[in-house]
């Protein structure tokens, strides 16, 4: 039975990997390779066995020395498992509170928008979210209301960056996504073969969300926080929706808006 590998030294070479920055675990065409290239990194023992049941191939791994979590015991039967005390892995992953467990996975193959779109019923397309928490809250949301995907523009975050996988509990491992580099063509697209998309804008002359009666099929688009989605999205759309706020206040935080949207125009 392999065993954990002790480390007391958080300059130990071996544990270089743990130290590496999201555009050294993957640059940014292996981020966008629907095949798969490049590693991203599970923090916490509730993330890392979502990738594992997932069926991401793990890498190596950083556990508590006098506490390691139960995942340990499918980790270290097919990867390095290295094991130190919390000055250790604080120094090494730069959490002021160590988690119980670290681990490097490869990513893996990404779906296709039409392939997503072939098998689903309600996705959520996003254009400019930059911030991964947000699309980590987004996923989460998302898939606790029993949407299907996500697709991603080519300036969103990457959902498999730590704090996306982080904030989403794990699910952005499992919850399928796509990436699209023309978001307006996409939802053209996504017209075309019997979606209808709902543009969440805060625009007075949008229809209030209370008043859409969800269709079978269907996506809700969301935009940056600031300058919210294109022009060119929002002609492309069937719809514009917006959420009903009390005066003076002019929109939500993206994620907050993901869950109302979700909830909404859920499946009923």
């Amino acid at each position: 039975m392999p065993e954990l590998i002790p480390v007391d030294d958080p300059d130990d070479e071996r544990l270089a990997v743990f130290r590496l920055n999201e555009r050294q675990l993957s640059s940014r065409p292996q981020r966008r390779n629907d095949d798969g290239e490049g590693l991203f990194m599970a923090e916490g023992d509730l993330v890392v066995e979502r990738a594992l049941a997932a069926g991401c191939e793990p890498v190596v791994a950083l556990v508590d020395e006098l506490r390691p979590p139960p995942v340990t015991a499918v980790l270290v039967s097919r990867i390095p498992v290295y094991a130190g005390g919390d000055r250790v892995r604080a120094l090494v992953t730069k959490l002021g509170v160590p988690n119980s467990v670290v681990a490097l996975f490869r990513r893996p193959p990404r779906s296709s928008v039409a392939a997503l779109a072939a098998s689903a019923t309600r996705l959520v397309l996003v254009e400019a979210v930059d911030n991964p928490a947000n699309i980590g809250a987004i996923i989460r949301n998302a898939t606790g209301l029993g949407w299907d995907g996500l697709i991603v523009d080519a300036t969103s975050a990457d959902p498999l960056a730590r704090r996306s996988l982080r904030v989403s509990m794990g699910h952005a491992v499992v919850f399928p996504h796509a990436r699209t580099r023309d978001v307006a063509a996409t939802v053209a697209d996504l017209v075309a073969s019997g979606f209808v998309v709902a543009a969440l804008t805060p625009a007075a002359g949008a229809r209030d969300i209370d008043a859409v009666d969800p269709p079978d099929r269907l996506v809700v688009c969301l935009g940056a926080e600031r300058v919210g989605l294109s022009d060119a999205v929002q002609a492309a759309a069937t719809l514009r929706v917006r959420i009903p706020m009390h005066h003076g206040v002019d929109s939500l935080n993206v994620a907050a808006a993901s869950a109302i949207a979700c909830h909404a125009l859920r499946v009923r």
